[in-house]
């Protein structure tokens, strides 16, 4: 589908209006996607995000330059400038329809309190991010943030998820974004000029909705039929010793809220990856590894470690090496998280078995076709049935207890506004009886690490992310190899700093 953008600048007012060049037929929110739309309740937030630290470069850097670019480049990305027209009494999934698209709407500026640590910006994300996303509009908006220390600028988006998943929201970044401070301006789009299509009206809509609702047993029974066939091909790996199956409960394996907090930190590529040859291990796994010494650390803390095995759920990309289509193209796999170790060397080779056997499972259950949830049933169905499962997640057998993505990010510098791009801090969702997550996106020589928490559940998120870096020093020292401190986000990590009454004597394995 072919788009263009007109902007106009009226005053202080940027408007851009789009047309599509398609014979008024509408695009339907695929399957794959309408999962995220319907799981989205009081309490669970289902858009993600990213908190960008952006360093001043050039004379004009600021917020006009800022708005000006995205109103000028969001018409690239069709999704971002139409809104969902969702179908009467979700008999079906909802439709983007053209709309006219009010930069202001979107792009939004705030300051931080002072002194504009890291901690304050934390803060003030923890507050923005709840808040959930307007349905009567597209479905993102950005916080320019100023009042960081150092003169810099943060930049927080919020993207329904139901638009991106992790890998695409990258692209959409890579887009946003220049490889120079002040590249040359853009030749102007052409503009299609043609008349601009009607909504859909809610007759229309509801036919075709109760059209679509005479299929629903069939593809039901379809449904079952293929997750029988996946169900037959897991088999032979359930009788494997390394297969994850569930979780002990853990304090934040409960009942989530509606409130959310944030924390970071930062560690060197180049070290990571040191790690990872010295044990003869993927990236992925050390990036778990470190996760699992954070989530350690923490639970001695707490006086809550338990003798068992940890499950963490790893989203998986299911898109092709040249796909760079928007929307949602992503698995899952669960592994081994054997937080009861004391030995990190120990501790990484699990991770490393655990991820092998995931992965050829996961290849295996992907050659059985099935098609998504959000194809078999209505959004109704689906939001009725994800509420169920929130309501009881709590209660049952913990499937994982936590999430962790690994997501590829750019390994050359990035530019926004007239800024020079020095970090991105991913924010995600966490589900029902799931009160953490941990996404890491790489940057240059940088692995960026977000944790999403629920605070009632997991009351010190910075805690938990001060024990990265130790963790990436224990395996250093375990694997004989120097470590580099360059990099690391402006909170304590220093031993020293945790109290003695949180430092209980570790076990013995």
């Amino acid at each position: 589908m072919l788009l263009t953008v007109e902007s106009v600048n009226n005053g202080d007012h940027w408007v851009s209006t789009h047309r599509d060049s398609a014979k008024g037929e509408m695009e339907q929110l695929p399957g794959s996607d309408a999962i995220f739309l319907a799981m989205e309740t009081e309490t669970t937030h289902a858009h993600i995000g990213a908190v960008s630290i952006v360093k001043p470069h050039s004379k004009d850097f600021g917020f006009d330059r800022y708005r000006r670019t995205i109103a000028e480049r969001m018409g690239r990305a069709p999704r971002f400038t139409k809104k969902l027209r969702e179908v009467p009494f979700g008999l079906d999934r909802p439709f983007f329809v053209d709309a006219q698209f009010d930069i202001n709407n979107h792009v939004r500026k705030i300051a931080v309190p002072a002194p504009g640590g890291m901690r304050e910006l934390a803060d003030l994300v923890g507050t923005l991010y709840p808040v959930k996303l307007d349905r009567r509009l597209p479905l993102w908006e950005m916080w320019w943030i100023e009042g960081l220390e150092g003169g810099r600028v943060a930049v927080f988006s919020k993207t329904h998820h139901c638009l991106i998943d992790g890998v695409s929201g990258v692209g959409l970044a890579e887009l946003m974004c220049d490889l120079e401070p002040d590249p040359a301006p853009a030749a102007p789009s052409p503009r299609l000029r043609r008349r601009r299509e009607p909504e859909p009206s809610d007759v229309e809509l509801y036919a075709r909705g109760l059209w679509h609702s005479f299929g629903t047993p069939f593809r039901v029974a379809r449904y079952v039929g293929q997750a029988a066939r996946r169900g037959v091909a897991m088999l032979p790996f359930a009788t494997e010793g390394n297969m994850a199956v569930t979780g002990p409960k853990l304090s934040f394996n409960q009942d989530i809220g509606s409130r959310r907090a944030v924390a970071w930190q930062t560690i060197s590529l180049s070290d990571v990856r040191a790690v990872k040859k010295a044990f003869d291990v993927k990236v992925n796994d050390v990036v778990l590894e470190l996760c699992a010494s954070a989530i350690r650390r923490y639970l001695v803390a707490r006086d809550e470690l338990p003798d068992e095995s940890l499950v963490v759920s790893c989203p998986v990309s299911t898109r092709a090496a040249d796909d760079e289509a928007m929307g949602n193209q992503v698995g899952s796999m669960m592994v081994n998280w054997p937080t009861q170790i004391a030995d990190p060397a120990e501790r990484l080779k699990i991770i490393h078995e655990s991820t092998t056997q995931a992965k050829e499972m996961s290849e295996a259950i992907r050659a059985k076709e099935i098609q998504a949830m959000g194809d078999t049933v209505s959004p109704t169905v689906l939001n009725l049935a994800y509420r169920m499962i929130a309501a009881t997640a709590a209660r049952m057998p913990a499937a994982a207890n936590a999430v962790v993505s690994n997501v590829p990010g750019v390994p050359i510098p990035l530019y926004m506004a007239g800024g020079e791009v020095e970090a991105s801090y991913p924010v995600s969702i966490i589900m029902p009886g799931m009160g953490l997550n941990v996404t890491v996106v790489s940057y240059i020589d940088r692995m960026d690490f977000g944790f999403t928490v629920d605070p009632d559940l997991v009351p010190d998120p910075w805690f938990l992310s001060e024990g990265i870096a130790l963790g990436l020093e224990d395996l250093q020292a375990a694997a004989g190899i120097g470590h580099s401190v360059a990099l690391r986000a402006d909170v304590p990590d220093d031993r020293a700093d945790v109290p003695d009454e949180t430092q209980p004597e570790e076990p013995t394995q």
